[in-house]
């Protein structure tokens, strides 16, 4: 017996449905990983193409669906973009355009301009400006440096000198010619002392720069202590028994006479009655007539008023100097004169 029942037919569905499905899922058609939509501003070639090619078939689709017969199918609802504002809505080939228009952009995209420029910090900009003028100022003073050490601008045309007395100035700017036409940063002390070596007069110098071209000498001579005599001659030596020149009148220089010198009591004691001289001080060297030494124990100086000193050894000698100025300003007693000052004990003089 024949069924009565009719066969009911169900229309196939349509391959680009499918292609739809997994786009819209974000999942390839044969089941695959997620499909990665990348974002730039040059199009690929055929890529406008195959997307109107796919919007085509996906309105066919949406067609053959509205037209078959049965349940009417489900269209997947539109996503809703944000409109871009500014240059990125306008151009079609920005990341934001490009982005809009498939859906997603790509984070891992390598184009140069999807690289952000941030600015300098304020700190690191202010420490390399400070570095680059530091850099520059050093140069420019180390050019200067230079400059003035080895330019002829700054060589020295005169010599000027102050403190003489024993010698003369010309003698002095005579000794310093060799440094005339020298730079004056490379005139040095030491220089100016082994040309002036021969001097013995002069025990220590200082020299100044004058730019341009004037050498400042500041000599500090010798201080002659006492008069030596050898035959007619009186030569004047200082504390070290330096020769600093001679005279052959004794009373046109107030300075104790040494008997003998140091060629006749001997270098010792001649040493001693130096140091003894070299301690008195001006007023009381001037009223000095003479000095002798028996010993370095026993150093006596003659007065010009005939009165005698008895100093003792060179132990003390600015306490004894102090003392023995003190005892020459006590006014003389015509009642008891006093013929002799014994400092030889600076803490209990005697007078007698």
């Amino acid at each position: 017996m024949a069924s009565t029942r009719r066969p009911t037919y169900r229309p196939a569905k349509p391959a680009t449905r499918d292609a739809d499905a997994a786009r819209e899922a974000d999942v390839k058609p044969d089941g695959g990983k997620p499909a990665v939509i990348t974002a730039s501003k040059v199009v690929p070639e055929g890529t406008a193409q195959n997307g109107t090619a796919q919007n085509g078939t996906a309105q066919n689709g949406r067609t053959q669906k509205s037209q078959s017969k049965g349940k009417p199918q489900d269209t997947p609802a539109k996503a809703s973009w944000p409109r871009l504002k500014g240059p990125a809505a306008s151009k079609p080939g920005t990341k934001a355009a490009d982005g809009a228009s498939a859906g997603t952009a790509s984070p891992a995209s390598t184009s140069p301009d999807n690289v952000l420029a941030f600015p300098e910090p304020r700190g690191r900009r202010i420490r390399r400006n400070v570095i680059v003028a530091a850099c520059v100022t050093a140069a420019i003073v180390a050019g200067l440096i230079v400059a003035a050490i080895y330019s002829p601008v700054l060589a020295v045309q005169s010599v000027s000198v102050t403190g003489t007395k024993l010698l003369k100035p010309a003698q002095v700017q005579a000794a310093l010619k060799p440094l005339l036409g020298t730079p004056l940063p490379q005139v040095s002390d030491s220089q100016v002392d082994s040309l002036l070596k021969p001097l013995v007069q002069i025990k220590s110098v200082k020299t100044q720069a004058h730019p341009p071209s004037v050498l400042v000498v500041q000599v500090q001579e010798r201080v002659p202590v006492a008069l030596v005599k050898r035959g007619k001659e009186y030569m004047l030596v200082d504390v070290d028994g330096v020769r600093l020149g001679t005279t052959a009148d004794p009373a046109s220089v107030k300075l104790p006479v040494i008997d003998g010198g140091a060629g006749t009591i001997g270098k010792e004691l001649f040493q001693a009655t130096a140091e003894v001289l070299g301690a008195l001080p001006a007023n009381v060297l001037a009223k000095l007539s003479n000095a002798s030494a028996k010993s370095v124990d026993a150093v006596e100086l003659k007065l010009l008023d005939g009165q005698t000193v008895i100093w003792g050894n060179a132990g003390e000698k600015e306490l004894k100097a102090r003392v023995l100025e003190a005892l020459l300003k006590v006014p003389a007693d015509p009642a008891n004169p006093v013929n002799t000052y014994d400092v030889s004990v600076p803490r209990h003089p005697v007078t007698r």
